[in-house]
């Protein structure tokens, strides 16, 4: 009989690209992957891998067996979220990634409720804006705080159920003593940034890119001074006076001080910040109250004011 554990390394090696992450993300050693896998060789009497430069991939048999393995895991995982369903408690712990940019106004305020309404239930939270719904399709994580660009095609994996939460436009922020236009809060029209000295994501991510194909559709490519994912850097440019900065609303403190922001109004850019799980016919009644805080404090989002002029 196939071991469900040695199932589940094959397809986390297959995920990963090699033993060696696969061992890290498992919080095992590279020589236990490998004899588990050695293991599950001969217990289906083929090669299952095969080496690929510096990395491994699947043979065809191990490309069968992983096609099977991933329904066996997932009726493992469906098993286990009826039994939870027929006990109707909320478990012990859960794991949540999330943005960076949604910590503040919506992560914090979810975990301090599921706090004080399931003080059994432990939730590790891990901040990472690099392949949630890999780590969700893997079973690393529980819950995933994600996002999708209205720009951008529709990616997400068949596996995974989602739950919208927030639709959450960028705002151009600038400084709060600044003279420039939609300074004072004000609609601003995208084409008038052309000007600016932006400070903007890399194109690699997924903000970089729905805010370049934004400004291509307003008439110009943006050419910006500043680089950079870290929306506290961006806002302390913007802040600065030294750029014009693209922001997630949920991303701006309303409290903080020395910056307006500005809706755009010709050439939106937003986001939908959603909740995902893996697909399951019975609801886990654990993911289900992760998802309920996030979905109220994403509620208590739509009233949040934009920060102080």
């Amino acid at each position: 009989m196939l071991d469900i554990r040695r199932l589940y390394m094959l397809r986390t090696v297959a995920a990963r690209g090699s033993i060696t992450a696969a061992a890290q993300s498992l919080a095992l050693s590279a020589g236990a992957v490998s004899q588990q896998l050695a293991a599950l060789r001969h217990d289906v009497g083929v090669d299952l891998l095969r080496p690929d430069g510096r990395t491994v991939a699947l043979t065809e048999a191990g490309r069968v067996l992983l096609e099977h393995a991933d329904r066996i895991l997932a009726a493992m995982e469906e098993a286990e979220c009826a039994v939870a369903a027929v006990k109707g408690t909320v478990g012990a712990t859960a794991t949540l990634a999330a943005l960076p940019s949604t910590v503040a106004i919506i992560v914090a305020p979810a975990l301090t409720a599921l706090g004080a309404d399931h003080p059994q239930l432990a939730v590790t939270c891990l901040v990472t804006d690099q392949a949630q719904l890999r780590e969700l399709t893997l079973g690393t994580v529980d819950v995933v705080l994600g996002q999708h660009y209205h720009h951008l095609p529709e990616t997400t994996p068949r596996s995974i159920a989602v739950s919208p939460l927030l639709d959450d436009p960028l705002l151009v922020v600038t400084a709060a003593d600044g003279a420039v236009s939609g300074s004072d809060g004000r609609p601003v029209g995208l084409r008038e940034l052309a000007t600016h000295h932006l400070v903007v994501p890399p194109p690699t991510t997924d903000c970089g890119q729905a805010i370049l194909q934004a400004c291509q559709q307003a008439g110009f490519t943006p050419t910006p001074r500043y680089v950079t994912a870290d929306i506290g850097a961006q806002l302390t440019l913007a802040r600065s006076g030294l750029a014009t900065a693209l922001v997630p609303r949920t991303a701006i403190d309303p409290a903080t001080p020395g910056i307006r922001a500005a809706p755009i109004d010709d050439h939106p850019i937003q986001r939908l910040l959603f909740a995902a799980t893996r697909h399951t016919e019975t609801t886990n009644p654990t993911t289900a109250a992760v998802i309920a805080a996030l979905r109220k404090a994403a509620r208590q989002n739509r009233t949040t004011h934009l920060p102080p002029t």
